[in-house]
């Protein structure tokens, strides 16, 4: 598997990067304890894509610091880019620490939405997104969208591994400007594969009941 490819950049910032990563991981466990907790697909270095319910925007952040160290390295998340390139700090922070893959909310003419996430597995790198596109604030996930199925039809190779984060929405309570340490986790479960002529709906109202499943382990 490769690794993830950075731009070329002076040699002071990878070092910088490394140490904001190592701030925000010792900040976030802090905060969140971070727990991961595995059911049915312990962590190993393999091409994953990891899909999970969408709370908050500390998510990314969130199922980021539950990992492995070894994992984090070769895994890419998803990254709203109207979001997260809105400050030169977000920017940096998204490309240069977390390596992450910028997606455009709004599709954009004839553009592929799917297309940076393509190329990201192309070249070998594990993702984390969130199938239901944009963040909710009900118990559940919304309802999935088609990317995850079509990934999954056009990289059979990746294993699909179910993801549910607990609690981060309480960390950044709605109109606080401090966090508040609360006890936070995430539980990955059994893989999934889109079964023979599986038709777009069905793979993903079951994707998504593998998430909610994992919400009382």
């Amino acid at each position: 598997m490769n690794p993830p490819s950075h731009a070329s950049a002076p040699v002071w910032q990878p070092l910088a990067a490394r140490a904001m990563g190592l701030l925000l991981l010792g900040i976030v466990r802090l905060l969140t304890g971070a727990q991961a907790r595995w059911h049915g697909s312990p962590p190993k270095a393999e091409q994953r894509i990891y899909f999970a319910n969408h709370q908050s925007h500390a998510d990314l952040v969130m199922i980021w610091a539950a990992l492995p160290r070894e994992l984090r390295g070769i895994t890419r998340p998803i990254a709203a880019k109207d979001y997260w390139t809105k400050t030169p700090f977000r920017r940096w922070i998204t490309s240069a620490v977390f390596n992450a893959v910028y997606v455009e909310r709004e599709r954009k003419g004839d553009e592929d939405p799917l297309q940076p996430l393509i190329e990201a597995l192309e070249r070998g790198d594990s993702l984390i997104l969130f199938p239901e596109g944009t963040r909710g604030n009900q118990p559940e996930p919304q309802p999935f969208k088609a990317g995850l199925y079509n990934l999954a039809l056009k990289f059979p190779e990746a294993v699909l591994v179910p993801a549910w984060i607990d609690n981060v929405q309480r960390v950044m309570p709605k109109g606080e400007l401090v966090p508040v340490p609360v006890l936070c986790s995430v539980t990955f479960g059994a893989p999934l594969q889109v079964a023979p002529d599986e038709e777009r709906r069905a793979f993903l109202e079951r994707a998504r009941a593998a998430v909610i499943a994992l919400r009382d382990i």
